[in-house]
């Protein structure tokens, strides 16, 4: 059974590492399927400043599903309807816990009164989102420490 839990930055400190890594291993082992070694390489770097990515996180206070205790995805929606983080543990998917995340965040966005969801989503991820709903906006291509990457904006009008 998958549960969702909000992050709680005081009581979750091992969750610092636990979604780096979760990130970290999607982007290296999933993703690496539509990008390159080289970009996955700086999406996904290999040093490791946990400072910077708790106070990151604590900003974007994650939904984090687990499954018997163990983390298997997280996912960020921000008041304004953006959704900044969505991952999914390489050995979890296709097991729903995305659906379960989505379903989370679009729970808690209708509590929020969110009118619309958008995210900038990797190659990878363009077909999930569009499964739930959400549409093309613009193709966009970004740096990321050096390298240039293709993402999407899609977005879900409500």
């Amino acid at each position: 059974m998958i549960k969702v839990r909000a992050f709680n930055a005081q009581s979750s400190s091992s969750d610092i590492d636990e979604l780096w890594t979760l990130k970290f291993n999607t982007i290296r082992k999933v993703n690496c399927r539509d990008y390159t070694q080289a970009q996955v390489k700086a999406w996904a770097p290999d040093s490791f400043d946990r400072e910077s990515w708790l106070k990151r996180v604590s900003e974007m206070d994650p939904l984090i599903a687990e499954v018997d205790g163990v983390v298997v995805g997280f996912a960020d929606l921000q008041v304004d309807g953006y959704i900044d983080h969505f991952f999914c543990h390489l050995d979890y998917q296709g097991r729903g816990v995305g659906k379960t995340l989505m379903k989370a965040l679009m729970e808690k966005g209708a509590r929020l009164g969110v009118p619309r969801y958008y995210s900038h989503v990797s190659i990878t991820a363009r077909p999930f989102f569009e499964h739930f709903g959400f549409t093309l906006v613009k193709q966009q291509s970004v740096e990321v420490r050096g390298e240039v990457l293709t993402n999407y904006v899609l977005e879900k009008i409500v």
